[in-house]
Formats: C-alpha cells, structure tokens, sequence
C-alpha cells in the first residue's frame, strides 16, 4: 500500500506547496522562509520518519501568520490525504520528549473529532525567527485539516529553544504511531462506528 499525497493551496496570502509519504525514511526539504519554523519541521518529518516536501510562499512583509496557519492547514490536509480511509492504522498515538531540561508531551488521535488542547508558555515572543505566539495557531490548522484531536502540552523547561524543540520531536513521534499500520488488524477500521472520518469519531 502507497501512503502518499500531494497538495497545493495558492491564496491571495500565501502559496503552499506540500508533498508527504508516511512510509518514508524521515527525508525532508523544507522552505518557508522562517529559520526557526523550518528547523522545527524538519525535526518533526525526521522524528516520524516522514518524507516531506514543503514549499511556501507567503506576505511576510505582514507578519507571519498566514504563512505558519496555512503550513498547518495544508500538512494536515496532506496527513489526511495521505492516510485515506484510515484502515489498519493505529489511530491514537502519544510520547513524553525530554531534552535536556525540558519536557513536552503529545497525544494525538486521528478520530474525525478536530480538536486542540495546547498548554505552551515561552519566555520570548521569538524563537529565532519564529513568532511563538503562532505555534497554537499551528497546531490548530494542523488539527482541523487532519480532522484529529491533538493535546500539545509544555511540562517544563528553561530554554524556549529546548522547550519548541521537545514539543516537534514529540510531535512527530505522536504522528509517526498514530499513522503506523496495526499488523493485527490491517484490514479493520479503528472504530466502533466503522469509520474515523465523519466528523464524529468514537
């Protein structure tokens, strides 16, 4: 089975390309013109054995918001894409990352229930380039477009650098189990209802 995808959303905004295999090896070529953000996906394709292409244009002569919501409107539209009618998948995915004096914890189940709990304080409004206060708006889009529910939480740390870091290694950690194929029951939906992509979950 090819776990792939590939979309485009061109706005007035923002122009994203985005181009994703789940089954890969954790390859990447990421531009969105934000160092930090770029780093950040990176290190969320590498940690969950991604493949991802991400390619953006966007008006940051505003500010950076349409850019880093629409990264993640259009990669949870890819994930969703990606992963179908969501059969055989393990659906529910979490992991606890340290690093170094930080800690982050990601759970996440791919339901059809859109939903974002996040719980992120940072000492900084930047984190190199990136505007922390846009990470939620992130992960937000992420959750709507990949009809899941996410819980992003910040347990504790010093360094902000450390802190977004644990968070998008974790992450992709979440992701990369959620998405991984249940060998015991490969042919199955993950659901009591039959289906995980109505809008309703169980």
């Amino acid at each position: 089975m090819i776990r792939e995808a590939s979309w485009t959303r061109k706005t007035k905004e923002t122009d994203i390309q985005a181009a994703l295999n789940l089954d890969g090896k954790g390859r990447f070529h990421i531009a969105t013109a934000i160092g930090f953000f770029d780093h950040m996906l990176e290190t969320f394709a590498k940690h969950g054995s991604f493949d991802l292409r991400l390619k953006t244009k966007g008006d940051l002569n505003v500010d950076q918001h349409h850019l880093v919501e629409d990264c993640g409107l259009v990669l949870g539209k890819v994930f969703s894409l990606a992963l179908g009618d969501r059969k055989g998948i393990n659906r529910a995915g979490y992991f606890v990352y340290p690093m170094d004096e930080a800690l982050a914890v990601v759970a996440v189940d791919i339901a059809g229930r859109p939903h974002v709990q996040y719980d992120a304080i940072f000492q900084r409004r930047f984190c190199g380039e990136l505007d922390t206060d846009l990470v939620q708006d992130f992960f937000q889009a992420f959750a709507i477009n990949l009809r899941g529910n996410l819980v992003v939480r910040m347990a504790f740390g010093r360094s902000d650098h450390h802190k977004m870091e644990a968070m998008f290694k974790a992450f992709g950690r979440a992701m990369r189990m959620a998405c991984s194929l249940d060998p015991r029951d490969a042919a199955s939906i993950p659901s009591t209802k039959g289906v995980v992509d109505d809008g309703r979950g169980s």
